[in-house]
């Protein structure tokens, strides 16, 4: 049935094949193993975008209408570091920064939970971009709420599927039949099953592009499917929307994608035209009466009113070219995070920890109106800069987090890799261009306060001979182990005189030759040191091996070397007598 909506682009007969031959060819053009000829006609190539076995017959979005506008013939610039203020480039390129923060969360999300799909970022954007025109241009606050409700048309099965109402019109307002809702817009019943808490609200609402985001990424993700490969990957777009059209176009959003894109501020984002089933406009706003929540239902989030016109499933009036939004449609009702005028450090102390240590302090950031008041319900980007193996703590170099009602926002503690030296974290607003603010922490080496041998016996070797006992010693650092600390052990002349000896005990090399002097050594985990063999050589007398480790920590041993035991001669045999 999608297919056939693909096909509704225009009325008339003649002009809806046109149209139809027309977005089918420059799908297929752009779709990664998809060849065309001179004259726009599939070629035997396009073989390769079809899935080896055939998709599931559950479908995300019920198989609903969704823009068929393609991406541009030319490449979009690279995608800027994450936290940079908004890059400049082709306008399609761009995705509201709250929507595009949802899409990398969700991916990174799925990155530890289910590794082997290997799922990109960029296919969670490609997807939005073909349902609902990135949450229709990022039209969302600082949480990820939809401003207004996200719509398809009824599927009571007038040309599009025909499925009765299954949530009694708890998500899309709607108690006859069920319509697909949000930004990525999955039908009630594929949600009641999909839905996912992406912000960590406590809620699992279609209507916010963090859970909605993250929803889809598990539906894409399920079966085992590795996405890495085509016919996965072929078989999970379909499963969003079983349609061929839907899939070359979706494939050719993600090649786009993943040639660049930049971030753009919320609500700025280019409104698509074209849609599967009318050729303009997009998803309804404009709900059914919302019903009242009884208990036991899913709460879907607080939205504000839809915006009067057009009933649902009615195509917005086609905007103007270059038009960012619809010349009729209300401007978007301000949110906290426009009022953000700059951010200020609120009391972060000095950000300094050993390698492999937690942070003890956290940074914290205020959002301010340029009066200098608070702005709660703002979502704070932290990112990690420069040369450093520190992280967040989870294991990310990026947090986002939402500042409370004193407008501050407080970053997960940091943990520090084992780089040192200084490295840079980054706080910006999301959705906002304003200046950053940036904290600079430091990672010192390892260290210990203290060393001692883990035995007692008494280190005595006769000349010419080999100690049997070899030196071992535990490093601590406030009484706990102190691991990967290092080390240098020398043979030194005397108390007084710190300098290598020439003469007494010594180690091998691994070319057995003498050495007096090891550096490089690191404790283990446990804080524990183990010295390799000592030898002697003919001098006897008392000996000192010193044992330093960073952080000033010293341990002087004392070594004896005896003088070897004498070796009896036989007494001669008697002479006989005569």
């Amino acid at each position: 049935m999608a297919a056939q909506f693909g096909r509704r682009l225009r009325a008339g007969a003649a002009t809806t094949a046109a149209a139809a031959l027309a977005v089918a060819a420059l799908s297929a053009s752009q779709a990664p193993g998809v060849t065309v000829d001179d004259s726009g006609r599939r070629t035997a190539g396009d073989a390769q975008s079809t899935p080896d076995a055939d998709p599931p017959a559950e479908s995300a979005t019920g198989n609903s209408p969704y823009y068929t506008d393609l991406p541009p013939l030319n490449t979009p610039s690279p995608t800027p570091t994450i936290g940079s203020p908004a890059a400049r480039g082709a306008a399609e390129a761009g995705i509201p920064a709250t929507v595009l923060d949802a899409y990398k969360q969700a991916a990174a999300s799925l990155r530890e939970s289910k590794p082997g799909c290997n799922l990109p970022w960029e296919l969670l954007a490609a997807i939005g971009k073909v349902e609902s025109g990135q949450a229709q241009g990022g039209r969302v606050d600082a949480v990820g709420n939809t401003l207004t409700p996200i719509l398809g048309p009824q599927l009571n099965g007038n040309g599009f599927a025909n499925i009765s109402d299954t949530d009694g019109g708890v998500y899309d307002g709607d108690s006859s039949y069920d319509r697909a809702v949000g930004p990525m817009q999955f039908i009630p019943s594929t949600w009641s099953w999909a839905g996912r808490d992406g912000n960590g609200d406590g809620e699992k609402d279609p209507n916010n592009i963090y859970d909605a985001a993250l929803a889809a990424g598990h539906y894409l993700c399920r079966y085992g499917w590795d996405l890495s490969t085509e016919s996965d990957l072929s078989s999970a777009i379909l499963s969003y929307n079983n349609s061929q059209d839907y899939l070359n176009l979706v494939l050719s959003w993600l090649e786009y994608y993943r040639k660049g894109t930049h971030e753009v501020p919320d609500g700025t984002g280019t409104l698509p035209r074209d849609r599967s089933d009318t050729g303009n406009g997009g998803a309804s706003t404009s709900p059914s009466p919302k019903p009242p929540r009884t208990p036991g239902t899913p709460n879907p989030s607080p939205k504000p009113p839809a915006n009067e016109g057009g009933g649902s499933g009615s195509p917005s009036p086609k905007p103007p070219s270059g038009s960012p939004s619809d010349p009729g449609t209300p401007s978007a009702p301000s949110t906290p995070t426009d009022t953000v005028d700059h951010l200020e450090d609120a009391g972060t102390a000095d950000l300094t920890a050993m390698a492999g240590d937690t942070f003890t302090q956290k940074i914290s950031t205020r959002a301010e109106t340029e009066d200098g008041e608070a702005v709660g319900k703002v979502r704070i980007r932290f990112t990690i800069t420069g040369d450093s193996d520190a992280t967040f703590t989870g294991g990310e170099s990026v947090a986002t987090v939402l500042t409370n009602a004193s407008g501050v926002a407080v970053a997960p503690a940091l943990k520090a890799g084992e780089k040192t030296g200084d490295f840079t974290v980054r706080a910006t607003v999301v959705g906002r261009t304003v200046s950053a603010v940036s904290y600079t922490a430091t990672v010192t080496e390892r260290v210990a306060s203290a060393l001692t041998r883990t035995s007692g016996t008494a280190l005595t070797c006769p000349a010419g001979g080999e100690f049997a006992e070899q030196v071992e010693v535990k490093a601590t650092y406030r009484g706990e182990a102190a691991d990967k600390v290092a080390a240098t052990a020398t043979l030194i002349k005397s108390v007084l005189d710190p300098s290598e000896n020439d003469k007494g005990p010594y180690f091998k090399d691994a070319n057995g030759k003498t050495v007096r002097t090891l550096t490089g050594l690191k404790t283990d985990e446990n804080g524990l040191l183990k010295l390799p063999k000592l030898y002697a050589d003919d001098t006897t007398g008392t000996f000192l091996l010193r044992i330093d480790t960073a952080g000033g920590a010293t341990l002087t041993v004392m070594l004896t070397v005896e003088k070897a035991a004498a070796t009896s001669s036989p007494s001669p045999s008697a002479s006989p007598s005569a």
